[in-house]
């Protein structure tokens, strides 16, 4: 679920979700794309902010040349910050995650209220699975054979899960998905409104989780209902963090059929986000933890801290880090971006969303990075595009944390 995020760091932020910088005053991180695009930086005052914009990734028969010149491509966005206007769909709604409250009963509330909207969620996944397998075989399989698989999930997402469908009448077949909603996104063009039909059924479902122990936060996340992962979120105070899917010859589908079939010592990638948020006290924690633990699937992972300098793309195999990408102001890297590809090679040419979220980044400048100018980023095409669902914008020593639900209206790139 993960292609629409660019990430920032920065220091004067998510292919997404998306995770965007804020305020002048520190590093800050966005993230870019459907499957993950991010970015990390920092301002001149010194203080840490980290922003992401998490986009949905897709495939469409486009020309290359679509991508490189108006109007799907245009000059870097100033003044669209405070959303308004045709590509902001609404602020993103709160709910209160109880931590002390039995792991099968805290998401009733939320699932409740959005039981109709994931429904439908639900229900075009298994229109478009039915499209390519019409026997309905695919669908019977994952309903009856992988649903028992819920029980090898470890504590506590196997109980939240049984709790989700208990109240949303939903089968823990149909559930049990972490990143396959990425891939899902390569189909579903809706050709009469020229979009893709599985972000237009996420936005209704896009909420901000406040998950609390004691009364107190314990961390943030933007997240769609009925997924127990995380891909955005700010442990108040301590550090933010995004995840962003990478493609790989060893990639997710090979771990998720190591864990069918019983091997099952790495852990989902959103729960890793998900368990870093919410047990890791420090920023040296949580990079140590992102960094060395085992995996399903490779990722990116976009951590920024809250002193200055703190701030990092770790690119992750399933089994180590590759590379670990880090702001050094001294050096005049003053934000590190991510758009899905290893920063060290170039992105694919029909995606590439590096090189226009660089220019808009550099001219904005160090001096003037702030919530502001970062949504102005993430606000120009095609950093902002089809598959764009939300934009996140996250900065520590404010403690910032807000969400946008996004659209893009024609003319605009598919991906």
């Amino acid at each position: 679920m993960e292609r629409e995020r660019c990430r920032f760091l920065s220091q004067p932020p998510s292919l997404s979700s998306c995770l965007r910088p804020q305020r002048p005053s520190g590093a800050a991180g966005a993230r870019i794309r459907g499957t993950g695009a991010a970015a990390l930086g920092m301002g001149l005052r010194g203080k840490m902010q980290s922003g992401s914009c998490y986009l949905l990734l897709a495939a469409l028969s486009l020309s290359a040349l679509a991508q490189f010149v108006p109007p799907y491509t245009e000059d870097c966005r100033r003044g669209t910050y405070p959303p308004s206007g045709p590509t902001f769909k609404g602020i993103v709604p709160w709910y209160k995650i109880n931590l002390d409250l039995a792991p099968r009963v805290r998401w009733n509330q939320l699932i409740a209220d959005k039981k109709v909207e994931l429904t439908s969620l639900i229900q075009v996944i298994k229109n478009l699975a039915n499209d390519f397998f019409p026997s309905g075989k695919l669908i019977e399989i994952v309903d009856k054979s992988l649903a028992p698989l819920v029980d090898t999930l470890p504590s506590p997402f196997n109980e939240e899960l049984k709790g989700i469908a208990d109240v949303s009448g939903v089968p823990l077949g149909r559930l049990y998905h972490a990143r396959n909603l990425d891939f899902g996104l390569f189909l579903g063009w809706d050709v009469k409104n020229e979009s893709w039909k599985i972000p237009e059924y996420l936005r209704p479902l896009t909420v901000n989780l406040n998950f609390q122990r004691n009364n107190k936060t314990v961390f943030k996340s933007t997240n769609f209902a009925g997924y127990v992962g995380m891909l955005t979120g700010m442990r108040p105070g301590t550090f933010t963090l995004t995840m962003n899917e990478r493609f790989s010859i060893d990639g997710g589908y090979i771990g998720i059929i190591e864990w069918i079939l019983g091997k099952r010592d790495g852990i989902w990638m959103s729960f890793l986000t998900r368990s870093v948020l919410e047990n890791a006290t420090s920023y040296a924690q949580a990079k140590d933890q992102l960094a060395k633990t085992k995996m399903l699937a490779p990722a990116y992972y976009i951590l920024g801290g809250n002193q200055s300098g703190e701030g990092c793309v770790i690119t992750r195999s399933r089994t180590a880090a590759l590379d670990i990408w880090e702001l050094d102001i001294e050096h005049g890297i003053w934000y590190v971006l991510e758009t899905n590809y290893d920063h060290w090679k170039d992105p694919l040419f029909l995606d590439n969303r590096r090189i226009p979220a660089m220019k808009c980044m550099n001219q904005t400048t160090q001096a003037n990075i702030s919530v502001e100018t970062i949504y102005d980023v993430l606000t120009t095409k095609p950093v902002l595009n089809k598959l764009t669902t939300y934009t996140t914008l996250m900065e520590i020593s404010e403690g910032t944390f807000e969400s946008y639900l996004r659209d893009c209206p024609n003319p605009c790139m598919p991906w």
